[in-house]
Order: C-alpha cells, then structure tokens, then sequence
C-alpha cells in the first residue's frame, strides 16, 4: 500500500484568467514565460510556475524554495525516521522542537478550536490501526473491530499535546501525531513568503495546495478547476484565484483498503474512515488555513460548517456521494 500521498488533488491549475484582460494586457503578461519545477512536497504533487523577466532570477528562487521545502520536510515528514515529528511520536516528547514544529502545532490547536474539535493531528493511531489491520491476509471489510477502535481512541487528545517553548510532550501513552492534515499548506505558505522576500511579483505555488501570488499593480487570477473525483479529468466547478489559496481533500487518492471504502480521513469523534462527502475544496487567505479547514470538514454536516466559513470568510465546494456539488460562501 502507498502511503506516500495523503490526496489525489482535485484541483486543476488551468491557464491565467487572461482571456477576460484588455488586448495589451494579454501581450504584456505573455511576454514573460514561466519557469516552472515540479516534483512532490511530503509525497504528494508538487509545482512551482514562476514568473520573472530573468530566468536565472526565477531559477534561483526554485532552488532557494526548495531548499526550504526539504527543511520543512525533515520536520514535518512521517515516512521519515529522522524527522522531528517522527522522533516525537517515538519518544512521546521532544526537547528544544523546531519552531515551525511548535508554530504548526499551535496553528492546529486553533483550527480545533474553530471547528469543535474536528480537526485534530492526534488522529495517528486511528491511521495505524486501520492500515495494520488491512494489511492483515483475510481482513474483514467492515474494517477494525468497534473495541480497537475505542482503544485508538482513547489515545486522541489534542488537548493532551503539551507545548511550550523548550519542550513537547504526548501526554497519553501510544499517542502520535499526523501533520498531514495542515503541513502541505503550511509549506505552501513558506514557499510563497521566501518568494514575496525574493522581490517575485507573480506565481502559483503547489506544494500540495496551490497559492496564487501577484503583487503587481493590475493582478491577473488564475483559473482553477474543482475535479471530479470519479473522473478528474472532469471539472465540476470553476473559481478565479488570485492572492489567495486553495486545497481539496478527498479519500480517494489515498484509500486505506483494496475495496477504496475507508480513507486516510478520519473522524475524530468516532473512529469513522468514511467521509460524507467525495471531496471538500476551500478557498482560503492562507494555504495553511484552507489545508487545516479542508480536512476538518471532511466529517462535519454542512449545517455545522457554515458558521466557519462566514467567521473566516472562507469559500468551500462539497461535492456530495451523488456528484452535486454544494458551495458556501459565495458572494451574494
């Protein structure tokens, strides 16, 4: 089984929004051709397209952003013995963290806090108990049994993550902590920061989740896509994205058994592995945000979520198990 991807994006990146632009306008951006790497951010698709009328201004920035990127990753990275996270989750503490380590972890709590509970990183045991027991010859595919799944569980506590600033600590026995939810756009985010820092005035930054950038005086959006989970290659809803992010999250790029019914998306109020919903996009100020909220939501009735796309001023696409697809925040 590969674990190396947490989601089959289901975003597509399509060509700059200039089609709506002024005739010189158009001419004026094409003048200037992108350069372009891709490659994976902690195992999922990864692409950097930027903009600058010196390519070896641009390719210096790749190399700077990935250089950066293969920090974060020995932070963040599960599939890592060496990276601080998995020494965490080994030992149940770690002195003198990362910053990025302790600053991602508080932004989870706050993402929590903002969603009753709904996103929490604690959710690892859940992840290696389906994973084992689906590994397992002759697995029954109703999946673990409803007492293995209380004792993983009990080892769920977001609110039993100690952090301060010299120190973190698991405070339950067999606790262990996925970042998986959030450190894609968290990178995203870094990504974009060293390129704002670098003097780049336009980009698209996909480390997972994609970020728009452009500072110029007259900023162009790009065109992205909400993909059909049942058919990428279809789009089911289309957005303009400027200075802002967006993530999907969806089970079906990751599902944890052969049969593609659970997911690497977990509730952590029951245990559950099956999602309501093929996939969940938002859109979002930071790419941090829409990763952390797009998780979140994955469990959460719509009902539920409305309340947190109004308070962050989010805009979000579920696309329902019949193929609908249900948009909140849109302008009115």
């Amino acid at each position: 089984m590969n674990h190396t991807r947490r989601r089959f994006i289901g975003i597509v990146a399509a060509a700059s929004a200039l089609a709506l632009a002024p005739v010189a306008a158009r001419r004026a951006a094409a003048s200037v051709a992108p350069v372009t790497w891709q490659g994976t951010a902690l195992g999922a698709d990864a692409e950097l397209r930027l903009y600058h009328p010196d390519t070896s201004v641009a390719q210096r920035l790749i190399a700077q952003s990935l250089q950066e990127l293969r920090r974060l990753e020995a932070i963040f990275s599960l599939y890592r013995d060496d990276s601080a996270l998995s020494i965490l989750n080994r030992q149940g503490f770690l002195e003198n963290p990362p910053s990025d380590l302790l600053r991602l972890l508080s932004e989870s709590r706050r993402y929590g806090e903002l969603t009753a509970g709904m996103f929490d990183p604690t959710v690892q045991p859940l992840w290696q108990l389906y994973a084992e027991h689906f590994a397992q010859p002759g697995a029954s595919p109703d999946g673990p049994p409803p007492e293995a799944v209380a004792q993983a569980l009990s080892r769920v506590s977001h609110a039993d993550v100690l952090l301060d600033g010299n120190r973190i600590e698991l405070r339950r026995p067999g606790m262990a902590i996925t970042l998986n939810g959030i450190a894609q756009g968290y990178i995203t985010d870094r990504v974009t920061d060293l390129l704002k820092r670098g003097g780049l005035e336009r980009a698209l930054v996909d480390m997972g989740e994609i970020q728009g950038l452009d500072s110029r005086a007259a900023p162009q959006p790009w065109k992205v896509g909400i993909a059909d989970p049942r058919d990428p290659a279809r789009l089911l809803a289309s957005a303009s994205l400027g200075n802002q992010a967006l993530a999907t999250s969806g089970g079906y790029g990751t599902a944890i058994d052969a049969a593609g019914q659970y997911t690497h998306l977990f509730d952590p109020r029951t245990g559950r592995a099956r999602p309501p919903y093929l996939s969940v996009s938002v859109m979002a100020q930071s790419a941090t945000m829409a990763d952390a909220v797009s998780t979140a939501f994955s469990h959460m009735p719509l009902e539920a979520t409305q309340e947190v796309v109004r308070e962050l001023g989010l805009r979000a696409w579920f696309v329902l198990p019949d193929g609908r697809v249900m948009l909140q925040g849109q302008a009115a």
